[in-house]
């Protein structure tokens, strides 16, 4: 089978490596085409010799989304004999699943898509001019990828026509991100807090206002109030995108900024932590949830996003409302009374993010879509 993949979002997104690597060692044709501005810098990265990084428009095509998709449509053409391929993986709805339509339409080639943050809640929620196009897309596809099913249920109750609601969820199928293979072959074991009389919080990704860090240090902050034998500290790990939020975190006793760490470092920051807390207000899927389970961390995670509904709530974490700090907090207490069950089930569920099992997930959708 001889498969197309076009995905914009590679040229931030390393972890997708793994996925082609383990297609390519399953014996797939696969070609990555990625398409980027101008000015991208690749650096060193290594993205595979399946891969092709090309640089064909400007920042200013962004503003204008059928130039910037009329430019990629073409170069396309040009950089690959279409005609021969089985199927085409779009990696989003609508940079690169416009694409794959048009392809479609011309080559009558299959194509399956996936529906990212991006699509959800910029393209869908607030350019509603495009919304027609959005549907098209997900209308003409063989299947459509969602990363969670928070997010197919959204968009198939809220933005998809009555009329094809069923059809859409019909061809609809969850399949999560996986986690590098180094957090596998490094599992953690379960964890205990039998005798302690700190929790300790944990934070890793970007500092912004996205991540909702300051919401998550008013529960820390409401907790340590509490009549509590308990203390409670957070500590936040990565790169600072808003300086001043990180000033304002940085007035907490209870709050530790630590700068962004490679994952051999930052495997021994998780295991001296108890609990992942990261309730962000948008979120795709959040690698971070289940690299952070694969060391005995139970989780926190909002409502309605991207992780959400992965597991039943109570079974690794609780889902809450970002903005809710009582709520936020009340979690916290509830994991922390069934710490010994949570952590153990953190270990045995981190399997469903491993790329041997995802990457036999996606094979069986080529399978069925040709």
């Amino acid at each position: 089978m001889k498969i197309l993949h076009i995905n914009s979002y590679y040229g931030a997104g390393a972890f997708y490596k793994n996925l082609y690597d383990e297609q390519a060692k399953a014996g797939l044709d696969i070609d990555v085409y990625v398409p980027v501005h101008n000015s991208f810098d690749s650096g060193t990265r290594e993205y595979g010799e399946y891969t092709r990084i090309r640089r064909i428009f400007n920042q200013t095509d962004r503003a204008f989304f059928h130039t910037k998709q009329n430019k990629i449509i073409r170069d396309i053409k040009k950089t690959y004999d279409i005609g021969k391929f089985d199927l085409i993986h779009a990696h989003s709805l609508f940079t690169n699943g416009y694409v794959a339509m048009k392809l479609k339409q011309e080559f009558h080639i299959p194509y399956c898509v996936a529906v990212r943050n991006t699509d959800v809640n910029l393209f869908f929620k607030k350019m509603i001019h495009l919304r027609k196009t959005g549907i098209q897309i997900l209308e003409n596809a063989s299947r459509v990828i969602f990363l969670s099913s928070a997010y197919r249920d959204e968009v198939i109750e809220k933005v998809v026509p009555e009329r094809l609601g069923e059809k859409i969820r019909n061809i609809s199928i969850v399949i999560p991100n996986g986690i590098d293979p180094f957090w596998f072959e490094n599992m953690g074991s379960p964890k205990t807090i039998q005798g302690r009389d700190e929790i300790r919080l944990l934070y890793v990704g970007e500092i912004n206002k996205n991540k909702n860090i300051l919401t998550t240090l008013q529960a820390v902050n409401q907790l340590n109030k509490d009549e509590s034998s308990l203390s409670y500290t957070l500590t936040a790990v990565g790169r600072i995108k808003d300086k001043k939020l990180l000033a304002q975190l940085s007035t907490s006793d209870y709050f530790r900024y630590i700068e962004p760490r490679k994952k051999e470092e930052l495997i021994h920051i998780y295991r001296n932590h108890d609990i992942f807390v990261m309730p962000s207000i948008h979120e795709t899927f959040g690698l971070v949830y289940a690299e952070a389970m694969s060391q005995g961390m139970p989780v926190i995670y909002t409502r309605g996003q991207g992780f959400d509904k992965q597991f039943e709530d109570g079974e690794v974490g609780y889902a809450v409302d970002c903005l809710n700090i009582n709520e936020i907090a009340g979690r916290i207490v509830d994991i922390i009374k069934n710490y010994n069950q949570m952590t153990g089930n953190t270990i045995i569920h981190c399997e469903l993010f491993s790329w041997d099992d995802i990457s036999e997930s996606y094979n069986s959708v080529y399978m069925a879509t040709v």
